[in-house]
């Protein structure tokens, strides 16, 4: 069985601050990216003794470069490094039998959801997929569905847990602390929350012949609700891209795979415009 991993860093046990996240940070960081290697090698060996076999793992927080290689198995393959075509769910293609979410947080807007956001909080205030509003576990198991691949975990805090069942009623939700407003939480230990991804891990792929693909129905249309209007403005230039009010915008494809490399190359226009004075 091949398994792909997206591992992102606010859902790690423990964390409920920007510093732990960030890597410019030189005391935090060091020692919650370790947390982070640490969940995705205990989900993985978790995995291997239910029947996995080969895994490639998606860094897919902040730059992207955060996994400690010593941390991990030596026999995988790591997608590495920022600005990658599909983002956090780059590597994706059909020869995957199930995929896991690991250290993924609530979306942006939710109550108790720790360093809640969509992508970018600098760019993005929602996203919504065909009326959905939508996390970014939501929107890569979306990229797993449309290769027929099905989510059979996600690890994080309680709200984007409980976010990913109410869509996906059988993935093995791996709950490792409870928000406390944004900036902090109520947490297992590292050691504790990775015992738990080890066995809830194993259990996901025991059960993976219940798991199906997430997808969402054509035509399928994203509205994209920026922070600030001049990120609109930016992403309104792009063919495809319908204004429709004063921070939102509109793209509708049959094609998922299309809409996402959109949203993507939106995110990241928009994001310029925010840095020109």
């Amino acid at each position: 069985m091949k398994l792909y991993v997206s591992c992102d860093m606010e859902g790690t046990a423990g964390v409920c601050s920007w510093m732990q996240c960030d890597p410019s940070n030189t005391r935090e960081y060091p020692i919650y990216r370790r947390y982070m290697s640490q969940e995705v090698r205990a989900a993985i060996d978790g995995a291997r003794t239910a029947g996995v076999t080969d895994v490639l793992i998606n860094d897919s927080h902040w730059d992207m470069r955060n996994l400690l290689w010593d941390e991990l198995p030596g026999d995988v393959r790591v997608v590495s490094g920022s600005r990658k075509p599909f983002s956090m769910s780059q590597g994706l293609d059909g020869g995957y039998d199930g995929a896991f979410f690991t250290g993924y947080h609530a979306k942006v807007g939710d109550a108790n959801g720790v360093l809640a956001h969509t992508y970018t909080a600098e760019t993005l205030y929602n996203v919504r997929i065909n009326g959905v509003a939508c996390s970014e576990a939501l929107l890569n198991a979306a990229m797993a569905g449309y290769y027929g691949i099905p989510v059979l975990l996600v690890s994080g805090d309680r709200v984007v847990v409980e976010h990913v069942k109410e869509y996906m009623p059988w993935v093995m939700g791996v709950i490792v602390k409870e928000g406390i407003g944004h900036y902090s939480t109520n947490s297992l230990t590292p050691k504790a929350a990775q015992a738990l991804l080890r066995q809830g891990a194993a259990d996901a792929v025991r059960g993976a012949s219940s798991a199906k693909p997430f997808t969402f129905e054509p035509p399928i249309t994203m509205e994209l609700e920026t922070t600030r209007v001049e990120q609109a403005d930016f992403i309104e230039l792009m063919p495809g891209f319908e204004r429709i009010g004063g921070r939102t915008l509109r793209f509708t494809h049959a094609d998922y795979a299309m809409v996402f490399r959109a949203f993507v190359a939106a995110f990241r226009l928009g994001g310029a415009a925010s840095s020109i004075a």
